[in-house]
């Protein structure tokens, strides 16, 4: 059984660690799609802080990860197709946009299934961001001495 499941997976955090276990306990092989920073930025306003090639390679490195492979347009059902994904996993904030139906519409003709999960509330990659804002901007308020 192959699971497929897609993201930007920018600041790896232990939320995507949770989903990525989560993928794995569904079947035997974990597909993990990335989205080039092209793909990111025609839906969020800033591409990812890591390049594609370093996200995908911390990627690799997870024991529950199997296959990692980027996709550089905004559709499901090709990745699908060529994995034969038996589960294709999805996030609470999956819409109605052509490209999110189109897959729905394929995978129900396929007989294969989709999973909606639930996202890790303990941090996501633009918690992590804001943070690292905020901590920039008070270190203005600190002296730097040489010594």
């Amino acid at each position: 059984m192959i699971v497929y499941t897609v993201g930007t997976f920018d600041l790896l955090h232990v939320g995507h660690l949770a989903l990525l276990e989560y993928c794995k306990s569904l079947g035997g092989v974990l597909a993990v799609g990335v989205a080039s920073d092209r793909v990111v930025n025609s839906y969020k306003p800033n591409v990812p802080v890591i390049p594609l090639e370093q996200r995908m390679e911390m990627l690799r490195a997870l024991r529950c990860v199997d296959i990692v492979r980027p996709y550089d347009e905004l559709e499901y059902v090709s990745g699908c197709k060529e994995l034969n994904a038996d589960i294709f996993v999805i996030g609470e904030d999956w819409g109605k946009q052509p490209h999110n139906l189109a897959v729905e519409s394929y995978l129900r003709s396929a007989g294969k299934q989709i999973k909606q999960v639930l996202y890790n509330p303990r941090t996501s990659s633009t918690t992590i961001k804001q943070n690292v804002r905020a901590q920039s901007s008070n270190m203005g308020n600190f002296k730097v001495v040489n010594g």
